[in-house]
């Protein structure tokens, strides 16, 4: 399902990538600083032919950044249902100490007329699109996981194959970032992490079918390209419950209500679907506590009140 990862090379340069990608007269004349991210520098540089990309960097060490990305942008793309920036290279450069990762640029235009509905009717074609080819990993098969671990923001995020959601959600997802937090909490928040491990499965369901998920799909990961549609970026791709990324969009101010009557037009949500939104939420919040401070803490422990008693 990955067969452009054939094509990906990996660069001892940008300078080195430009010349094999572009051609051997293709030189950068120029860079702009490109702002949003928290993790990464992000840059637009424009080529001597005319031509625009789009480049991350981050310290040398950092380079699997990067290739986890570039995996898990193929594996969107692989769908063909939406939008998602091409990957063009990575490498490292040892005079810098950076590593780096090339993508085409994605230009703004003017949204479509119906831009939330064409959005959420792509993304439930792309959760309904075969997702078994993505799990399996040094020789270990399963229904939920990934190829690869990855990331969530700059946290490592699990993977590991798991036969059953309620595993993977358990063991990949919320423990990691409970063991993390537990500076945060008290005897009592700790109490209730427990009870929700081990009672999870009376909360979450196990879905019909597995989908491939962005992962970190807040407002923020979705730009409108030239073609006046949504394009996703920055992925935390694995295999789940097409929920949690529904979950997302919600969590950092709720996207149109357009967009959620397509996407159940082509994926009907479940009516039991906000019962479970916040237990997708908790991950995100969790890894936010984790990340950038004490301000999430309420907002854990309210979830935690709500599942755990």
């Amino acid at each position: 399902m990955l067969s452009e990862n054939q094509k990906i090379k990996q660069y001892h340069s940008l300078e080195e990538a430009v010349t094999h990608l572009f051609g051997g007269q293709v030189r950068c004349t120029e860079r702009e600083r490109v702002y949003g991210g928290d993790i990464n520098d992000a840059w637009r540089v424009s080529l001597s032919s005319g031509e625009e990309i789009f480049v991350k960097t981050n310290h040398i060490r950092n380079l699997n950044f990067f290739q986890t990305e570039m995996q898990g942008l193929l594996a969107l793309r692989s769908t063909g249902e939406i939008g998602v920036p091409k990957p063009l290279g990575i490498g490292t450069d040892q005079k810098k100490q950076t590593a780096f990762l090339l993508m085409e640029y994605i230009g703004a235009s003017k949204r479509i007329r119906d831009y939330w509905e064409c959005f959420g009717r792509q993304l439930a074609y792309m959760h309904k699109a075969d997702a078994s080819g993505y799990v399996e990993r040094s020789g270990k098969n399963g229904a939920y996981g990934f190829f690869a671990d990855n990331y969530i923001g700059a946290n490592p995020q699990k993977n590991t194959p798991k036969e059953t959601w309620v595993d993977f959600y358990r063991d990949c997802r919320l423990r990691p970032q409970m063991k993390m937090a537990e500076h945060y909490m008290d005897a009592g928040m700790k109490r209730r992490c427990s009870h929700l491990l081990d009672h999870l499965d009376t909360y979450l369901r196990e879905p019909m079918k597995t989908s491939i998920l962005h992962g970190d799909l807040w407002s923020g990961n979705a730009v409108c390209g030239t073609d006046g549609k949504a394009w996703i970026l920055d992925p935390a791709v694995y295999v789940g419950d097409h929920e949690t990324d529904l979950a997302m969009t919600q969590l950092f101010g709720k996207f149109p209500d357009a967009f959620y009557a397509a996407y159940h037009e082509v994926y009907p949500i479940d009516k039991e679907f906000y019962e479970r939104r916040d237990l997708y939420h908790l991950y995100h919040l969790l890894n936010h506590l984790n990340l950038f401070g004490s301000s999430y803490l309420g907002s854990v422990c309210r979830i935690l009140k709500k599942y755990s008693g």
